[in-house]
């Protein structure tokens, strides 16, 4: 049986994991457009929304926490936005 991971750590890992989509190493060659890296950027990103998209629907769970998990959702839209797009 899967071991139920808090909501605090839900967004500890999530914010890990955008940080690894901010990390990820461009290839050579194709750079950013390579499609490997595009998946790869966009895979760890997805993972960090779905860490905590369900975390504002729990019963209990406090106004502050909702607010963490509307920052994670919006620091993954600015990491695809700079990684991926070039943009802030």
């Amino acid at each position: 049986m899967a071991k139920l991971i808090s909501a605090a750590e839900r967004i500890e890992r999530a914010r890990q994991l955008i940080q690894e989509g901010r990390d990820f190493p461009v290839p050579e060659g194709m750079g950013k457009n390579d499609l490997s890296y595009i998946a790869g950027v966009k895979d760890l990103l997805r993972q960090a929304r779905d860490m905590v998209k369900f975390i504002p629907m729990r019963a209990g769970v406090s106004d502050e926490m909702k607010a963490e998990v509307q920052k994670i959702l919006e620091e993954a839209d600015q990491a695809d936005r700079e990684v991926l797009h070039g943009g802030s």
